[in-house]
């Protein structure tokens, strides 16, 4: 096999650095994945450019439940993505829909503006598109350099041949990085099978905070009451294996 580049999908700035212990080739910095990746702040970004070499793409997403934002929403984005990019983001993540789930291609292709000569990456909203194809076709349109799918399934190996479709359809106008549920068991038959030349592989392991230990009835969290001792971090090792796997 080939090599195929590896980016790895990151919560914070320890996230980025294990990720690049680990062997990642390029990494897309976010906050609070289990809202499946928000905007991180531009601290953390200022600090895992002081410690890795590699390329840092920034999620810039205001909220989770859909695409199609509130004028002050996106306002706020433009702002954010603006920020990040002068404390040195390689490259900006997101994706705009209209309320139909069609790509909003003029807010879309004001961020690949706002990008510049930086890559713009459209995310997973693509995988709730109504039509992949015509999607596809807005965002070679307005000039996106790659997307970020599932192939329209909720784990990417479920979509294989889709994938392996999008990639033919897509051609050489965009990129097609194929994301979510990419283990070390089924890595290698998702290049085989789709073809692609990178993948996007998230792989986290619990580490323990004893801080709130004295009071057990206490939550930060809300209603669904998330254990207060203890969170996620990227295992650099399974990422190594991964890293292995891809040659």
């Amino acid at each position: 096999m080939d090599k195929i580049l590896m980016e790895v999908c990151c919560g914070s700035a320890d996230d980025v650095i294990e990720a690049w212990k680990g062997g990642a080739d390029r990494v897309e910095l976010n906050s609070n994945l289990f809202q499946g990746g928000l905007t991180p702040t531009v601290g953390s970004l200022q600090v895992v450019k002081q410690h890795v070499d590699i390329p840092v793409l920034t999620m810039v997403r205001p909220r989770g439940a859909g695409f199609c934002y509130t004028d002050i929403e996106y306002e706020t984005m433009k702002a954010d993505a603006k920020e990040l990019l002068k404390n040195g983001s390689d490259g900006l993540v997101f994706g705009f829909l209209h309320p139909d789930g069609t790509v909003d291609e003029e807010r879309t292709k004001a961020f690949v503006d706002i990008a510049g000569d930086k890559p713009s990456v459209f995310h997973r909203a693509l995988d709730v598109t109504p039509d992949w194809k015509r999607a596809l076709d807005s965002l070679i349109r307005v000039g996106v350099t790659r997307v970020l799918t599932s192939g329209q399934a909720s784990d990417v190996f479920f979509a294989l041949e889709t994938i392996a479709e999008m990639i033919r359809f897509a051609g050489d106008a965009i990129e097609i990085l194929p994301g979510a549920g990419i283990t070390l068991e089924n890595v290698q038959r998702v290049v085989e099978i789709t073809g692609c030349k990178q993948v996007h592989v998230a792989r986290h392991k619990t580490v323990m905070d004893t801080s709130t230990i004295n009071n057990r009835s206490i939550y930060y969290g809300g209603a669904l009451y998330p254990p207060e001792d203890r969170f996620d971090m990227t295992d650099s090792g399974y990422i190594a294996s991964v890293r292995s796997r891809l040659g």
